[in-house]
């Protein structure tokens, strides 16, 4: 759920609520005037942040694990958090065919 806010609401929001606060300070005596604000622009920014947060959260700046991932599985009345085994070949998974 937490991803879902940080990356698809927040950036959706973010444009609007920065310029309802400049809007704010900018008057601070007098009332907002909600239609005429610019609903268009601050939608499409809105939208276009969620794009490049998206397009950069697909993107993995980490470096790529040497290993093989073992998913996460139930032992013994508790479960055991899926973790990589590096440079290990467990037993029952899917062997890489030679040559790769």
């Amino acid at each position: 759920m937490l991803q879902v806010v940080l990356e698809i609401i927040l950036p959706l929001l973010l444009p609007t609520a920065l310029y309802l606060l400049w809007v704010t300070s900018a008057r601070p005596r007098g009332a907002v005037e909600w239609t005429r604000l610019p609903w268009v622009w601050l939608a499409g920014a809105g939208a276009l942040l969620v794009v490049i947060v998206l397009l950069l959260a697909a993107f993995d700046f980490g470096s790529p694990e040497n290993g093989v991932y073992v998913p996460p599985r139930w032992v013994g009345g508790h479960i055991v958090p899926g973790h990589i085994v590096p440079g290990h070949i467990v037993p029952g998974h899917i062997k890489p065919r030679p040559g790769q």
